[in-house]
């Protein structure tokens, strides 16, 4: 099975539409800041499950 999930691409896809919302005049600039860190928060903890996941065995 192959995981091509990249966190970094994620991320700045995430704070891509969180930029657009905010353009749109749909979301204020303290809900975007609100949200970013929540983003932050899920990215980081991302980061720590997959860190790790992938290790050549030397037998």
């Amino acid at each position: 099975m192959t995981y091509n999930f990249d966190p970094d691409r994620w991320l700045d896809n995430e704070l891509a539409a969180l930029e657009l919302e905010f353009k749109s005049g749909r979301l204020d600039k303290a809900n975007v800041e609100r949200q970013k860190d929540a983003l932050m928060d899920r990215y980081d903890e991302m980061v720590i499950r997959l860190d790790g996941t992938y290790r050549m065995v030397k037998e």
